[in-house]
């Protein structure tokens, strides 16, 4: 049996490394335990293996949970900027992309690296150690006892940072909601999110489309996101699709606007000034040619623009700016990014994390009901929800 430690923090990913590091520069001695056999995989998968570390942008409404104002309290405390002065700190040079997402110039290896570097940071000690399977937690009302294949580890506070159960592949499993619900803790349902969406019946004709993309707003229920969508051989996805599938509930609709950007009566004016165009060619001047031929024959409108009655025209401009699409369900957690639900917040503290019901238990990261949106906000929840609970170790 180990002793000596003043916290054991399950899972090596983003938010329990950056727990680990915070709490070790406050001069506790930290374990973490991994799974797997190395710590930061799905960092260095991220954003195409340059890490969207946060997005400059994040705050309390670019995220999901049962209970929306849990996370402001953590995402006021650890903003993007301070974790971007970190970045900087360790010579990590950056880029900003569309919409606030900051990525590494150069790999999400330099993420990982300035954390395990942050790891090391004296006055505290970090023992990280990998392919640890915990097999057993326990806890006699004082001190937490974790058991793996190696050994038998004892302290007097626990972090559950063991992640959501998306992208299985890279480890991921539904441990974290089983040690909640044997500490007594409620989960909320968990769902695949930021995950393409699969279609059938009327809509499997989209699928001669695999591989087209173009800028849509995305609707589910009454949230709206406009980026690119793509056309797969399943379905659905791309950014767009991948950000309203977190709204998107089974049994309901996602409408797409192909032409966001157009005016209330553009094919009107179309008509009044190129008469002699088909509507097919004046749709390939907006959309990828694949698309536009495959939306001209579903609405029949065939012929010059200057021959179509007006009333068919706007019909059609309404069908182009709210085409449903009724999804038969997601491409689930192998293909989805993060997960939805998790740990109930209303178990937590929003200011450290720590479980109400069990004195020095805490839950941070994705293992939590707090999702963000797609382009960094998932990162800055771990980094934030991570030094929430640092400060309390």
């Amino acid at each position: 049996m180990e002793a000596g430690f003043d916290a054991i923090i399950l899972g090596g990913g983003a938010a329990g490394l950056f727990c680990a590091a915070l709490a070790g520069q406050r001069g506790r001695r930290v374990l973490v335990l991994e799974r797997a056999g190395a710590v930061g995989k799905k960092i260095l998968i991220s954003g195409g293996g340059r890490c969207n570390f946060t997005n400059i942008g994040a705050g309390p409404a670019n995220y999901l949970s049962a209970n929306p104002h849990f996370a402001k309290s953590a995402l006021s405390r650890y903003t993007p900027r301070d974790f971007l002065e970190l970045v900087e700190k360790h010579g990590i040079t950056w880029h900003e992309k569309t919409l606030g997402q900051l990525f590494c110039d150069g790999s999400a290896k330099q993420i990982v690296d300035m954390l395990l570097d942050e790891c090391a940071r004296e006055p505290g000690t970090v023992d990280i150690r990998c392919n640890q399977d915990v097999t057993d937690v326990a806890h006699d009302g004082e001190t937490f006892t974790v058991t793996t294949q190696d050994g038998t580890f004892v302290a007097p506070r626990l972090v559950i940072a063991t992640g959501g159960p998306s992208i299985p592949k890279m480890g991921a499993s539904d441990f974290a909601y089983r040690l909640a619900r044997q500490f007594g803790l409620k989960v909320v349902e968990p769902r695949p999110a930021l995950v393409p969406l699969t279609l059938g019946g009327e809509d499997l004709l989209f699928r001669e489309l695999s591989g087209v993309a173009t800028e849509v707003d995305a609707t589910a229920g009454k949230t709206t996101f406009r980026e690119a969508a793509l056309m797969t051989h399943r379905g659905l996805s791309g950014p767009a699709i991948l950000q309203v599938s977190s709204y998107w509930k089974p049994g309901e609709a996602v409408t797409l606007d192909f032409l966001p950007h157009a005016a209330p009566d553009w094919l009107i004016e179309e008509k009044r000034a190129r008469p002699s165009a088909t509507f097919r060619a004046v749709l390939r001047d907006h959309l990828p040619d694949r698309l536009a031929d495959v939306l001209a024959d579903r609405l029949g409108v065939t012929g010059d623009l200057g021959n179509v009655p007006d009333k068919a025209l706007r019909a059609a401009q309404q069908k182009l700016a709210g085409w449903s699409f009724h999804p038969n369900g997601t491409e689930g957690f192998a293909k989805a990014e993060v997960t939805v639900g998790g740990i109930d917040t209303r178990e937590l503290s929003s200011k450290t994390m720590e479980a109400r019901k069990v004195p020095s238990l805490f839950a941070i990261g994705e293992a939590v009901d707090v999702t963000g949106w797609l382009g960094g906000y998932n990162f800055q929840w771990a980094w934030a929800s991570a030094h929430a609970a640092a400060q309390a170790l």
